[in-house]
């Protein structure tokens, strides 16, 4: 014979202990939601078989109930989380109904006959078979856990059906009541003994399994991070070949801007030569003819020293700036046009005549030339064009305005891209590089190259340039000059 209260110890032991573990479990992957369904169900069974042992030995039916209620709703919880676990729809309201039912069993019986047990003997085994019926089911329909493991399972389940089966028979063939307490005790004992066995193989099922999810996950996660480092290994790839790419079209651009420095060069040492065979020949030249002479040195310096500075190692290296008075700039501007023959048709006026800029003078001129140069051309006849400078908000601001021919509205913001005409500009002569470049001469001086339309038709091309603080003009930077 076995001692009952012995092994509701074990049983206490058991189940207290695999509830602990669960809970542990649980809270290192709570990721998995379901553990805390299997967790609550060990601990309720835990928890209903401390009441059993504290009410003793004359307890009121409605302790009966309730204690076994508890342990009956630990295992409605742990056919929950399995289900769940295994991706199965809820079995919860369909365990709770069950619950529900039997406690409505349980009642009836206690108030119609308390001694006699059959009752609830066999309402608790008709229960306990059919939520480890549902647990079975949920079983035999996963298809993620390995198969002998769910066979296993369901066997460890199947002999718990079938002691809940033979302990309702042997009530049946022998029956046991509230005065044969040597019998009930017996039978309680291996009852509970059997479900102590129960408890740990279902355990230990229930821990095979989620190892084997872990197991799964991290493999599914090992697989993606492995496809993750293939396609970053072949971007990388692609990068790579894209920056020698880059790189040879780089080298092959300095290539052709050397090629073109030294097709500018010729025609230019040409021209140059030209003017000394002037004077020497010439000899002593007039005023205006002296005039012309020295405007177009200094033109030929000046386009000699940006291809020079351009053309260096150092991508900074033609950038340098100084300060530069604004009247002197629109002065040198407008006697460079003077000197071509178009000067009588600008009408320079500057506000702020002392203002201080901090810019390299050359590139600046550069920008204001190629800004009136497309103002003059695509303006008719002897319509003048105006240049106007001023300080605004911390900027000097210098306008282009003409009475030309525009810029189509729908091709405004495209101004300015190498290359680019607008569509009303075909027959006139050009390249599409003149604002381009002006405003990447700007990019060296944080400035910017505005073009709108003016009002009563024409253009106006604004230059804006921040006016020297602390230090002069910060140097630009990289992303300004791509």
């Amino acid at each position: 014979m076995l001692d009952l209260k012995t092994v509701l110890v074990v049983l206490l032991a058991t189940s207290s202990l695999l509830a602990v573990i669960w809970i542990f479990v649980w809270l290192a992957w709570r990721h998995i939601y379901e553990l805390a369904f299997l967790a609550s169900g060990f601990a309720a069974i835990a928890l209903g078989i401390l009441l059993m042992m504290l009410r003793g030995d004359a307890p009121a039916g409605w302790s009966i109930l309730l204690h076994n209620l508890v342990i009956k709703l630990g295992l409605v919880l742990i056919a929950e989380g399995l289900s769940r676990f295994l991706g199965q729809p809820s079995r919860f309201r369909t365990g709770i109904t069950l619950l529900a039912l039997l406690a409505l069993v349980w009642t009836v019986g206690f108030e119609a006959d308390p001694g006699n047990l059959a009752i609830r003997i066999h309402s608790s085994a008709l229960f306990a078979i059919s939520v480890v019926s549902l647990m079975c089911v949920s079983l035999l329909r996963d298809r993620t856990q390995p198969q002998f493991l769910r066979w296993l399972m369901i066997a460890i389940l199947s002999v718990h059906m079938g002691a809940n089966v033979v302990f309702s028979v042997l009530e049946f063939r022998r029956p046991a009541n509230a005065g044969s307490a040597q019998l009930l005790g017996d039978r309680n004992a291996w009852y509970l003994l059997e479900g102590n066995l129960f408890l740990t193989a279902l355990f230990a099922c229930l821990l095979v399994m989620v190892s084997f999810r872990l197991y799964d996950d991290l493999r599914k996660r090992n697989a993606v991070l492995s496809r993750e480092v293939v396609r970053r290994r072949q971007l990388e790839g692609d990068l790579s070949r894209s920056l020698d790419a880059e790189r040879g079209l780089r080298e092959e651009q300095a290539d052709f801007m050397r090629v073109v420095s030294h097709e500018f060069r010729t025609p230019l040492a040409i021209i140059r030569n030209g003017v000394e065979m002037i004077r020497l020949t010439g000899g002593p030249p007039a005023g205006s003819t002296a005039e012309r002479l020295a405007g177009i040195d200094e033109a030929l310096n000046r386009l000699f020293g940006l291809i020079d500075r351009f053309m260096a190692a150092d991508r900074d290296a033609g950038f340098q700036p100084e300060p530069v008075q604004i009247d002197c700039l629109l002065a040198d501007v407008e006697f460079h046009f003077r000197m071509t023959g178009r000067g009588s048709r600008l009408d320079f006026r500057c506000r702020d005549a002392e203002m201080q800029l901090f810019a390299d003078p050359d590139m600046l001129e550069t920008v204001m030339i190629n800004l009136i140069d497309n103002a003059l051309k695509f303006s008719p006849g002897d319509d003048p064009v105006s240049v106007s400078a001023h300080a605004e908000r911390g900027h000097a601001v210098i306008e282009v305005r003409d009475r030309g021919i525009g810029v189509p509205e729908g091709e405004l913001a495209k101004i300015g891209r190498r290359f680019f005409r607008a569509s009303n500009a075909a027959r006139c002569p050009g390249t599409g590089l003149g604002l381009y470049a002006a405003r990447r001469l700007m990019a060296y001086h944080h400035g910017s190259v505005g073009i709108a339309a003016a009002a009563g038709g024409g253009t106006v091309a604004t230059v804006r340039l921040p006016l020297p603080q602390d230090g002069g003009a910060p140097r630009p930077r990289a992303e300004e000059l791509a």
